[in-house]
């Protein structure tokens, strides 16, 4: 890849572009050789540390904003990503005087800014700080779609199911095309009962920008329940079909998210599946069942990996696996799932319903 005749703010954007189009490798590419001839960027090495963030190269991500904060103090940017890496060494204390930063800097009410913070502490499960930093940022830009959704997110985390309803209601005003927003919505009536109510806003969400089977098969059985409707009736055709679409491709979760998908619930596991060949043996041994009857066992951290192995990258590190399970799990459910300890992470989808624990 070579650039003749770029300046450093073109190396900057042309990474940026790449970065959000999740093209890590090019953006770093990018960003290495604009650093080969601009190596006092501070801009650059900020970008070069968001890279190695979005790559979970953390130590590597530390050391760029260090070195960019060393270069330049007050680089807001750098500041947030080094807050960002911190928090990824547990190091909350310290991640929390990085933003404070912004606030020192006269940018407590940037949106951008306020919207990476709440959005990074939030990730690490520190719903109250985020929900703090967004409703800040809320009150600011009252009219910024996207920070009502994540105070959303954030306050439904807590457990203020009414006012994160209320958020993704006003978020939707703004723009009714969030279609996440508006998915998400419907699941949090769906669970309260209002069963009208999570129709009412499925079905102003097409087929094409639903990304999870569940969100579509609550979509048919509200049809088929209100509208008395078939399920091969052909005006449901087109989210079956999208349906279709989503089963074919992989997915991490596909089996551990199919009690949900099916309206399984614990108590309903059939007897009558054959469970794998063996027993757990040996101390801290465990044994799990998925819904579709997979047995796992040995230690908590060994179900995990084998897990890891058969759904995703067995190269992919187990917490990355947990985190990446994590987040799809609160998309298609609303329920957290703690991603930082192997049995933690399996107790707590056993209490949602997702597997078994049989020892």
């Amino acid at each position: 890849m070579t650039f003749p005749f770029l300046g450093s703010e073109e190396f900057d954007e042309r990474a940026h572009q790449l970065y959000d189009a999740g093209e890590y490798d090019d953006a770093l590419d990018v960003l290495r050789e604009g650093l080969r001839r601009f190596p006092d960027s501070v801009d650059l090495i900020v970008g070069l540390g968001y890279v190695r963030l979005a790559r979970e190269e953390f130590v590597w991500a530390f050391r760029s904003f260090e070195e960019a904060l060393a270069l330049d103090s007050t680089h807001e940017d750098g500041w947030v990503g080094m807050g960002e890496a911190l928090l990824k060494f547990g190091r909350v204390d310290d991640a929390l005087r990085c933003f404070t930063r912004i606030d020192e800097l006269g940018l407590t009410d940037d949106c951008e800014l306020g919207l990476a913070i709440g959005r990074a502490l939030y990730r690490e499960g520190l719903y109250r700080e985020s929900r703090d930093r967004l409703a800040r940022i809320a009150r600011a830009h009252r009219e910024d779609a996207e920070v009502r959704a994540a105070l959303a997110y954030t306050l439904h985390a807590l457990g203020d199911d009414l006012g994160a309803r209320r958020e993704l209601r006003a978020a939707l005003q703004i723009d009714p095309e969030l279609y996440e927003v508006r998915i998400y919505l419907s699941h949090l009536l769906y669970e309260r009962a209002d069963l009208e109510g999570a129709l009412r806003e499925m079905e102003r969400v097409p087929p094409a920008e639903h990304w999870d089977p569940l969100s579509l098969w609550r979509f048919i059985e509200l049809k088929c329940s209100f509208h008395g409707l078939s399920e091969d009736d052909p005006i449901l055709a087109p989210w079956k079909q999208r349906w279709r679409e989503l089963q074919s491709e992989p997915d991490l979760l596909d089996h551990l998210l199919a009690e949900v998908e099916a309206g399984f619930e614990e108590s309903s596991i059939d007897p009558l599946v054959p469970a794998a060949a063996g027993t757990p043996d040996g101390p801290g041994a465990h044994r799990v069942r998925t819904a579709d009857g997979q047995i796992y066992t040995g230690t908590w951290e060994e179900i995990v990996l084998r897990m890891r192995d058969d759904l995703s990258d067995p190269e992919e590190p187990i917490h990355s696996f947990m985190r990446k399970a994590a987040q799809r799990v609160r998309q298609l459910t609303g329920c957290e799932l703690p991603c930082d300890d192997a049995e933690a992470f399996l107790r707590e989808s056993a209490r949602i319903g997702l597997i078994h624990i049989e020892n």
